[in-house]
């Protein structure tokens, strides 16, 4: 799984989401992408999954560029335990995601082809999301 190598604090805030993306929300670097079209978090497992779908469709061909990465700690408490005694422990991590931002580009292979891998890539996310193509 993905995770930072070195934190400055082991636990964090929630935080809120108030904005939509004005950094990362163009296709820069593939032809076709996959963008978020609601604020939420995504999953170290899931962004795993989803790298496993795009390295299988531009193995022989094609490039792929992830452009999220999971560094906020999600915390969570045992199961069966009461109120109070701190906060839990961190259980895995999450990229913070916002209306408007790309999440993964592809490039090298067709179109339909493209279309079809990165449907299968947003089914895996967490977020609603849509596939945008680059534009000139």
């Amino acid at each position: 799984m993905l995770a930072p190598r070195k934190q400055k604090y082991r636990k964090q805030f929630r935080g809120s989401f108030r904005r939509i993306a004005t950094k990362g929300n163009k296709v820069d670097f593939g032809s076709y992408g996959v963008k978020a079209l609601e604020a939420g978090w995504v999953r170290d497992r899931e962004i795993e999954a989803c790298r496993v779908i795009l390295a299988r469709a531009t193995r022989k061909v094609g490039k792929f560029w992830i452009r999220i990465f999971p560094d906020k700690p999600y915390t969570k408490k045992p199961p069966e335990v009461g109120m109070g005694a701190g906060k839990g422990d961190v259980a895995y991590f999450v990229a913070v995601v916002e209306p408007g931002k790309v999440l993964f580009e592809i490039d090298g292979v067709p179109e339909m082809e493209a279309q079809r891998v990165l449907k299968n890539v947003a089914s895996k996310l967490s977020v609603k999301t849509k596939i945008v193509k680059r534009e000139e």
